[in-house]
């Protein structure tokens, strides 16, 4: 699909079924394929920018601000203990250069807000004090792990660690989200207003749309990532009034546009270099394998880290922390298009993003039947006391 992958025309069945029922030359061909990738690859942009924006919508800051100090810990362990243990690992285990393990250190910082979401749901948990809990950390975990994206994003740019580089990376991010914040109090009633004004079709997600793509472009002219700017986008207009229809509004945009984000990361990513068979691949299945390893744990430990609730069950804390998901992916797109990642590091991540989506719904599952039954159990131990004496 992607002559960069090393794809030619002639491997492409789009392309061979084109020159079958049209007139199209050899030629011809190979120029329209890397036209056509090219605006796939133009497509999976925009996608990545409509996903980021929809995460913004969908984290509620009221919300995230009710859960208190609880969520903010679980989030912030969430978030350092497998950064630093993917990073450090790979660079002493593996001899991975500083730049690409932290690159692969930061994509195991992430949660998918909704493939949680949507467990808990359908388990009766979301609004549990754990799913409560687990939902809130999800949030900051993924404003922080926006932050963290646009640091190594900026790193990879450079191709060295500059201390200095990184604070002012870390402080415009922070800076820059902050502010967005601070901005959609000030923008929700100059936003409706522009809303009424338009009247246009579709009415508050033109204008919508057309604000995510302008701070997308503020980020990327700070030398932040275009994605930080999107995302912050979401974090301004959640705290507008249209928001519910807004929502609903982006979410056939999303539909169309995001699968072909996720589509070009699969088309691009070589999982070959996963074999089995081949000896020298074994090293990516070794460094897969550790990745979600760290992915699973440094998850686990950060529900753990909860103190004063003897009440609430941790680990189902730290697992419903564990699926990456979408924004797993992102870090891997962005990885893969800044060059800084190599094929069987690339693969490994992606292995780990679905692994950790996989599992994690499965896990916890099996952690709340388990804690429902003992529940069961002890609430009939009593019972059968009474009745024997």
């Amino acid at each position: 699909m992607f002559p960069e992958g090393g794809i030619e025309a002639g491997d492409s069945l789009v392309m061979q079924f084109v020159q079958m029922t049209s007139d199209l030359t050899p030629e011809n061909a190979v120029a329209t394929f890397h036209l056509q990738s090219e605006v796939i690859s133009v497509l999976a942009e925009i996608g990545v920018i409509v996903l980021l924006f929809e995460i913004g919508l969908e984290s509620n800051l009221k919300e995230l601000m009710e859960v208190g100090t609880q969520a903010l810990l679980v989030a912030i362990v969430g978030v350092v203990a497998p950064f630093a243990g993917g990073t450090v690992g790979l660079m002493l285990i593996f001899d991975v250069p500083a730049i690409p393990a932290i690159f692969a250190g930061a994509a195991l910082t992430a949660t998918s807000i909704g493939i949680t979401s949507r467990v808990l749901s359908e388990m009766g948990q979301l609004n549990s004090k754990e799913g409560q809990i687990i939902l809130g950390a999800a949030v900051i975990d993924d404003v922080l792990g926006v932050i963290v994206l646009a640091v190594a994003a900026s790193l990879a740019k450079t191709g060295e660690v500059d201390v200095n580089n990184v604070i002012y990376l870390i402080i415009s991010a922070t800076g820059f989200l902050v502010g967005s914040v601070l901005l959609g109090k000030v923008f929700n009633k100059s936003f409706v207003k522009i809303v009424e004004t338009l009247k246009t079709r579709g009415g508050v997600i033109v204008p919508a749309f057309t604000f995510a793509f302008a701070m997308a472009y503020l980020a990327s002219a700070i030398h932040l990532e275009a994605i930080l700017g999107a995302f912050a986008a979401g974090l301004v207009l959640d705290e507008t009034d249209t928001r519910k229809e807004l929502q609903r509004l982006v979410e056939p945009v999303s539909d169309m546009l995001v699968p072909i984000f996720f589509i070009t990361v699969g088309a691009k990513t070589n999982l070959s270099v996963l074999n089995p068979i081949s000896p020298e691949n074994r090293e990516g299945l070794i460094i897969a394998a550790f990745l979600i390893l760290v992915a699973i744990i440094g998850k686990v430990l950060a529900g753990f880290t909860i103190f004063n609730q003897p009440d609430l069950d941790k680990l189902a804390i730290g697992v419903g922390m564990i699926p990456r998901g979408e924004v797993g992916l992102v870090f891997v797109a962005v990885g893969s298009t800044s060059g800084v990642l190599t094929s069987s590091l690339e693969a490994g991540i992606v292995v780990m993003v679905i692994a950790t989506t996989f599992i994690a719904p499965a896990l916890l599952r099996i952690v709340f039947n388990f804690n429902d039954e003992n529940a069961d159990i002890l609430q009939e131990v009593p019972s059968v006391v009474e009745t024997t004496s």
